[in-house]
């Protein structure tokens, strides 16, 4: 029998390995000083709780952004032996990133947080901590203080979470964010079987056996401009719905009966006032009622099918939500390499 003390769920005196995955955009001017913060993690410490710990290697994943993040992660990686590089072919999107950075991994646990610097690597400590105290293999930071955005971007968040937590179904949507903590071996059997466009988060709800949060303070993240615009927010939301189950087909079902039972009450309602001596013209107001409610109601439902069509038929397909490949330039795009070849 293998004892227990070989989970590092159940584990006290050993060390806990962390692999921390930094999905990078528009890292070329964070980066640095948060791996300097991160390096003063590489040794054992002890976490609040008195369980010992360490950063095992910070996978720095590059996501194609606008700036020059690729020099800075070649020189942190020549800087840092614990650093590692991961190169997309091209962008994927941030879950993708982090996806392609956890199957990277090898440490006991996984963190993944943002390049920006607003996440605080000294809570993961805290998050390890709560992870064993509450055997939870997902552990969500939870700020305790406003996020450091606008005030019309925090509304849209907290509306889209209610939005999707009391009409979808996905209850754990208020503790989603992007600073986790995931059990090693849960984060890359999730990065090795989910299909394209799934939401990280309700993949990792899928297996985890249980999701609990940790209070963390965020920090101001300065002068970076963010990597979401509002069209790319508004898709990141509807991936989030579209992948939360199949509750938005029972709406679509409830949306028809009640379209239905309208029609009906209308129908009596003209009747009703018909008998009575109103002066209704025959046939045009039924027509118009009956119309425009069965248009809307069939244009509804088509188009929430259509989009729970396409995301199987992308899964169904094979589509990668990721692709891993060398560094661009130890390869033929690289100066000198591939030009030189006969």
């Amino acid at each position: 029998m293998v004892p227990a003390m070989s989970s590092p769920l159940a584990s006290e005196a050993a060390v806990h390995e962390v692999s921390v995955v930094i999905p990078v955009y528009q890292g070329e001017r964070h980066l640095g000083p948060l791996l300097v913060e991160l390096s003063q993690l590489t040794k054992p410490f002890v976490s609040p709780a008195g369980h010992r710990l360490e950063v095992d290697e910070v996978i720095l994943v590059f996501d194609h952004g606008p700036d020059d993040s690729p020099r800075v992660m070649r020189e942190l990686r020549d800087q840092y032996e614990f650093v590692r590089t991961v190169w997309l072919s091209r962008n994927f999107g941030q879950h993708a990133a982090t996806l392609a950075g956890m199957s990277s991994s090898g440490g006991d646990w996984i963190v993944t947080m943002d390049e920006d610097g607003q996440q605080d690597p000294s809570d993961i400590g805290a998050m390890l901590d709560t992870a064993l105290a509450e055997y939870a293999t997902v552990v969500y930071g939870d700020p305790i203080n406003k996020p450091p955005h606008g005030v019309a971007r925090n509304a849209a968040s907290r509306g889209a979470k209610w939005f999707t937590s009391r009409l979808v179904g996905a209850t754990d949507v208020v503790k989603f964010n992007s600073y986790r903590l995931v059990l090693g071996e849960i984060g890359r059997s999730i990065a090795a079987y989910v299909g394209s466009g799934v939401y990280l988060d309700v993949a990792l709800g899928w297996v985890a056996n249980r999701s609990v949060t940790c209070p963390v303070t965020l920090r101001d993240e300065g002068t970076r401009t963010s990597g979401y615009s509002t069209r790319t927010l508004a898709s990141h939301f509807w991936r989030l719905v579209l992948t939360s189950g199949t509750r938005g087909l029972r709406v679509v079902s409830a949306v028809g009966l009640g379209f239905a039972v309208l029609g009906v009450l209308a129908a009596v309602v003209l009747v009703v006032a018909r008998l009575g001596g109103a002066d209704i013209q025959a046939g045009w107001t039924s027509l118009t009622v009956v119309i425009l409610v069965s248009s809307g109601a069939i244009l509804f439902s088509l188009g929430v099918l259509a989009e729970y069509l396409g995301v199987a038929v992308g899964m169904a397909m094979g589509r990668p939500p990721y692709l891993i490949v060398g560094d661009p330039v130890d390869g033929p795009l690289g100066s000198g390499t591939g030009a030189s070849r006969k």
